[in-house]
């Protein structure tokens, strides 16, 4: 690790780069058990004292965060642990040692037997999504859940559009911020091992017209993929709690079959209401 490096900064290396520093400058020496010195002009952390505390030299970890270097799955769990980084941040920090990210390539089309699975969900709400978190199949329950895609623009066919776009999203969804932060915090990490991906660009420039969404990604907020339990409040069949499951499609790469499935006995007698159109 002692040579310089000669290659040019991938985009990539440097939104990694970027984050490790936002990380640094939120915390302080106390965060670390180091003695504040007075007079210290320094926000966060300095480099050096992370590079120390990760066992690593101040060149390298300046490297890093400059954008300038790869680097081990070792070192960056190292220097993790020192940024005090939850689960979801490590991951997303890990990330970067594969620096292919998620598949570019796709399918822009669903397979028969996926589509007849979305299909036979009915009326429990089911779509599939591409990388990009583009709707490219839906059955009956998810239109009557949240609105039909095929009404609205292709390019709005989109679970963030939907979140941060759509009005009704925000009294739809009954806990609607931690919602959308969540969400965005997932887009954030996979968008940003695709710097040069013009869907992703295309939807962070749609997305930060939205004023929390702008606030919340410069924040650089990461989140990872959790099942849980989210809370609908319909105009038709009032409030309804579905469990959020989430699939890969091992024979469709890049693809995600996402199914809402009833909590409760009431939850699922509002499915059937609102799929019978009652």
């Amino acid at each position: 690790m002692s040579a310089v490096p000669t290659h040019p900064a991938g985009s990539s290396r440097r939104e990694l780069g970027a984050f490790l520093r936002s990380r640094r400058e939120r915390l302080t020496p106390g965060n670390v058990g180091l003695p504040h010195a007075p007079g210290r002009r320094t926000p966060g952390l300095r480099r050096a004292e992370v590079a120390e505390l990760a066992g690593i030299s101040v060149s390298w970890y300046t490297w890093l965060e400059q954008g300038r270097v790869r680097t081990s799955e070792q070192v960056l769990r190292a220097v993790s642990r020192v940024l005090r980084l939850d689960a979801a941040e490590t991951a997303h920090v890990l990330s970067f040692v594969q620096d292919d990210g998620p598949p570019a390539d796709a399918p822009t089309w669903v397979s028969p037997n996926l589509l007849s699975l979305v299909q036979a969900m009915t009326p429990h709400p089911a779509v599939v999504l591409d990388p990009h978190w583009d709707l490219l199949a839906w059955n009956a329950g998810y239109a009557a859940l949240l609105t039909d895609p095929a009404r609205l623009h292709p390019r709005q066919r989109n679970l963030l559009w939907l979140v941060f776009r759509w009005p009704p999203a925000r009294t739809l969804l009954v806990d609607w911020e931690n919602e959308a932060r969540a969400l965005l915090g997932q887009f954030r990490s996979r968008a940003a091992r695709r710097p040069d991906d013009p869907r992703f660009a295309e939807l962070t420039d749609e997305l930060l017209s939205d004023g929390d969404a702008a606030r919340w990604y410069e924040r650089r907020e990461t989140a990872g993929f959790q099942p849980s339990v989210r809370r609908f409040r319909h105009p038709a069949v009032g409030e309804l709690r579905l469990r959020y499951v989430k699939l890969a499609a091992v024979d469709e790469p890049g693809h995600h079959f996402l199914a809402y499935l009833p909590d409760d006995g009431d939850s699922e007698d509002a499915l059937d209401r609102l799929r019978s159109g009652e």
